[in-house]
């Protein structure tokens, strides 16, 4: 079959557009725009020194600080989406560019207020607070600077290890160089006998292969290219890690786990809490492999039959844009009649760029500039799995919109915490409303295996890599060389602990570890596995509680990042101290589980 022509972006009809005409009419707009905050910088520049003067000039500096942020935040939403409609267009790289050195530039300057205002006394800030109109909505911002208080150097040490960190911070782009220019991937031969050359980008279909000889192909190549340069990658990943040892020892932290998740105040109780809890669950993600196992019609699982569907996938199930749409809206009813009614704004108002196009970039995404509507970046392909997307992004998107409408600037964006949580959100719901109205066994089989592989993929995997994170620091941090051999050995016995049961942990796997780029992000991929938690927590709230919960939800999204992560989510009904919350997300996967058990005597004869 010939693949049909991507359509030139002219002949796509204007509804499924999304319009940027909303941040600048015209592009010269957008220049008037640029030049007109280019000569404010000097001006918040000499404003910046005479911060801590008085209440009045701190305010002042924090106000103009965030009108920039603002201003250029939009300058760089315009630039980067008109870029990514058609990447032909040169024009708009020029622009992305130049507003991301104007970006540099404001955050170079802001970079100074911190450690201005923690140069005064506490007593000195309060005072301002009360003395101070206006001053009282950064009182949130001003509390948690305080909070680091005791972790913040003198201003000469402060200054070292910034410049310090433009060094010690080369790991990750090391990483990067190594997996892509450098790594060269053999070819493999596919089910049609002809000779690919693998790339990251076919290795994630045909590990997906229907052919079990093209799976274990792609795996023990993609894997062996990696292992060829196995104490390399070894002295990055240790480089890293060092790195993350000095700044938490030199910031007076007691780890680097410690260090990493006091940026949003999360106790360590939080990461600790969810790997016990999902150690102790570990035979639910046996029982899942044993029935994968089953339906596969496999003597024998590895490590390379975990991606394979085992039932024809959802992306194969074709479903229009509009039949997408009012699918996710029926499915996001719970939330209430103000959410849907947001969300028929975001589909009708052309919040939404919907299709591929000639020299549209790859991919998903929701973008939001203070001041002006979310927007929502697809390549719909008119399956299932986009219509997931669809409502994962729409979540982010809906998240920013009740946020910018009820906080100021400041608090506008929420942490990295939540971020997840509202998309995450939504797919469940989406896939609790499937399953529901769905009767075909082959579709429902479908819908609850690829419901149990975010289980699987977000939880489970998510927890096996932020337990390997910690091991790799606590051994560092005990004065332990990491090498190759340690780290490969570290990372085979955590899959022997998750998978070995029903799995063949084989050898290549050890590696696995070279290729994640998330291990460069310091202790980040926790927020996977928490936010699929709370998010799972919050769904089963909305199904069995009804108005209360979702009224609780919209708070929690309107709420921005005006408080603690932890102390938002207790205000929604969800406290993720707790190990309540993690195992109410295992009840869930159990019990999509047990759905799917009930399902296999009506497919398996």
């Amino acid at each position: 079959m010939i693949p049909l022509p991507v359509p030139k972006r002219s002949e796509v009809s204007r509804e499924y557009t999304w319009d940027l005409e909303s941040i600048f009419s015209y592009d010269e707009d957008w220049e008037r725009n640029f030049q007109a905050l280019e000569k404010h910088i000097p001006e918040f520049e000499v404003l910046n020194r005479m911060l801590t003067q008085s209440g009045q000039t701190l305010f002042a500096v924090l106000r103009t600080r965030d009108e920039l942020f603002a201003e250029v935040e939009r300058l760089l939403v315009y630039a980067s989406m008109r870029r990514d409609e058609d990447n032909t267009r040169r024009q708009y790289h020029r622009m992305v560019d130049r507003s991301m050195q104007l970006y540099a530039r404001i955050v170079t300057i802001a970079s100074s207020i911190e450690p201005e205002i923690l140069a005064l006394p506490q007593t000195t800030v309060n005072h301002f607070l009360v003395e101070t109109p206006g001053l009282q909505i950064y009182a949130h911002q001003l509390h948690d600077v305080n909070r680091r208080r005791l972790h913040v150097r003198s201003s000469e040490v402060e200054a070292v290890l910034v410049e310090l960190g433009k060094t010690t911070d080369a790991s990750e782009t090391i990483f990067t160089i190594m997996s892509t220019s450098d790594l060269h991937l053999p070819t493999i031969t596919d089910e049609a006998g002809r000779q690919v050359l693998l790339t990251k980008g076919n290795y994630q279909l045909y590990r997906q292969s229907a052919d079990s000889r093209i799976r274990q192909q792609a795996f023990e190549k993609m894997h062996g290219a990696f292992h060829n340069h196995r104490h390399a990658m070894a002295a990055v990943l240790s480089s890293k890690v060092k790195s993350n040892i000095f700044y938490a020892r030199q910031r007076g932290y007691d780890s680097c786990c410690q260090h990493a998740l006091a940026r949003y105040n999360i106790p360590l109780c939080v990461y600790d809490n969810m790997i016990d809890i999902v150690n102790e669950h570990i035979p639910l993600l046996n029982r899942y492999m044993k029935l994968r196992k089953r339906l596969l019609e496999l003597d024998t699982l590895h490590m390379y039959d975990l991606y394979v569907p085992i039932m024809t996938p959802l992306h194969q199930q074709k479903i229009s844009y509009q039949q997408a749409c009012d699918t996710i809206l029926e499915a996001l009813a719970p939330l209430g009649e103000h959410y849907v009614s947001n969300l028929e704004s975001a589909i009708k108002g052309r919040w939404i760029d919907v299709y591929e196009t000639a020299g549209k970039s790859s991919g998903a995404y929701s973008s939001v500039a203070y001041r002006s509507h979310p927007f929502v970046f697809l390549n719909f392909q008119n399956d299932y799995d986009s219509m997931y997307t669809l409502a994962h992004e729409l979540g982010h998107a809906l998240h920013a919109f009740y946020s910018c409408a009820h906080q100021p600037y400041v608090y506008s964006a929420p942490t990295t915490f939540l971020a997840e949580v509202a998309s995450t959100l939504n797919e469940c719901l989406l896939t609790e409303h499937l399953f529901k109205t769905t009767s075909d066994p082959t579709k429902r089989l479908a819908i609850l295996n690829h419901s149990l592989e975010r289980f699987r993929g977000i939880l489970f995997r998510q927890a096996m890599f932020a337990e390997f994170e910690r091991q790799i620091h606590r051994h560092a941090e005990q004065d332990g060389r990491l090498t190759a051999d340690i780290l490969c050995s570290l990372y085979h016995t955590l899959n022997e602990k998750y998978y070995g049961a029903e799995v063949i942990v084989d050898e290549l796997i050890d590696i696995e570890w070279a290729r994640i780029p998330h291990f460069y992000r310091t202790f980040y991929v926790y927020q996977y596995a928490t936010g699929f938690s709370a998010a799972s927590a919050l769904v089963q709230q909305l199904l069995r509680d009804g108005k209360p919960a979702a009224t609780r939800y919209i708070e929690l999204l309107c709420s921005g990042s005006s408080d603690y992560s932890i102390d938002l989510l207790k205000k929604a009904g969800v406290d993720i101290t707790l190990h309540e919350t993690v195992r109410r997300a295992l009840a869930l996967c159990e019990a999509h589980l047990s759905q799917l058990e009930q399902l296999v005597p009506y497919l398996v004869k």
